[in-house]
């Protein structure tokens, strides 16, 4: 359904804006407003909410029925069929809610040729609205929390599961397929991104996508994953041995995992995004690796595994209470091997930081 409390937030931000609505596509911020969590296509859909926190759905009559289960109760659903094109649908729906003329934002998940369409068609101002509810996502309530603290802790139990089940011979995509049936045992709906297993060499490439490599004795091996609770995602990230790893390896796993520290022990009140970076990259300055090391160190995660707020150079602005997001620093060393560790961290209400994940963090080798 429709969450009303979320809607009259929304509605708010567009008066202060001085906008008169937002058309929401298929995308994280329709799944937060009105819990629908579609695939985009080529047929328009999605939900637009005027400033007086009015509304209306628009929908293919192919999507009819899931958006009403979705919505519920929506004053007005504008349809339209296959053969008629999406455009007059489009347009009754904005004489219903009176915003004919007005100042129209669109988010991200509207394709740009579905704007050109409604431009060609209707005297509307187009604005982006791509970050309208990126303020108001990143403050988490304690329902989200909840969700994204079980989705956390599932993400820990399938990091040991896996470590339990790795062993050298594998190929990388033995490990990748096993991913999802460890998420789902734990009870998680789907995972939250295409997981990462970057073994050996592979490693130094930070979001990897391959799954060919064969797993060695005495490899060093990336696992990036996480799953969703209720629509919450979970991200954690962690770097597995397979035998006795090298001086090398021992050196720079110890130079990440006390980057990875620093950066969660900077939340502390009046903290910034740029604070939380600054504190994880100096120790890999510091150790002689920062070139290495040549990403921000962390990303808001809820709906979304990306959202706001970013752990970046460039972010001022004071991390709040609800706020989650990732910390992730890492080393990566072209053509030999990469490490990296990433907890997800919320904020207290006091500024601290709480860690969602609890799987240790000292070098961790996978049982014979």
């Amino acid at each position: 359904m429709i969450r009303k409390d979320r809607l009259e937030t929304l509605a708010k931000a567009l008066r202060n804006k001085g906008l008169d609505a937002i058309y929401i596509g298929p995308s994280a911020d329709l799944e937060y407003i009105g819990g629908l969590d579609t695939l985009p296509d080529e047929r328009v859909r999605g939900l637009m909410v005027a400033k007086d926190g009015k509304c209306f759905a628009m929908t293919p009559l192919l999507y009819k029925e899931e958006m009403v289960n979705a919505f519920g109760d929506v004053p007005f659903y504008s349809e339209w069929d296959d053969h008629e094109g999406f455009t007059d649908a489009f347009r009754k729906g904005c004489e219903h809610l009176g915003v004919v003329g007005g100042k129209i934002a669109f988010n991200d998940g509207v394709r740009a040729v579905d704007m050109l369409a409604v431009r060609d068609t209707m005297d509307i101002q187009m604005v982006n609205g791509c970050d309208i509810l990126a303020p108001q996502r990143s403050h988490k309530d304690e329902e989200e929390l909840d969700n994204l603290r079980k989705a956390s802790l599932i993400a820990d139990d399938v990091i040991e599961k896996l470590r339990c089940y790795i062993r050298p011979g594998m190929k990388e995509r033995d490990v990748a397929k096993m991913i999802p049936e460890f998420f789902a045992e734990g009870g998680a709906t789907k995972p939250s991104f295409q997981s990462i297993v970057a073994s050996g060499p592979n490693g130094s490439m930070p979001h990897y996508s391959g799954c060919d490599r064969t797993i060695e004795e005495n490899d060093i091996i990336i696992l990036d994953i996480g799953g969703r609770i209720n629509g919450y995602c979970s991200d954690t990230t962690r770097t597995l041995f397979t035998g006795t790893p090298t001086e090398e390896m021992k050196k720079v796993y110890e130079i990440v995992r006390q980057a990875q520290m620093a950066g969660e022990a900077a939340v502390k009140p009046g903290a910034t995004g740029q604070d939380v970076d600054r504190a994880a990259r100096k120790v890999i300055i510091d150790a002689g690796y920062g070139k290495y090391f040549f990403n921000r160190v962390g990303h808001g995660i809820g709906i979304a595994d990306h959202e706001s707020p970013y752990m970046i150079e460039g972010n001022n602005v004071p991390l709040e209470p609800g706020n989650v997001f990732s910390v992730e620093p890492g080393i990566y060393l072209p053509g030999k091997f990469g490490v990296r560790i990433e907890n997800l961290v919320a904020v207290r209400k006091d500024g601290t930081g709480e860690a969602l994940n609890h799987y240790p963090r000292e070098i961790r080798i996978c049982e014979r």
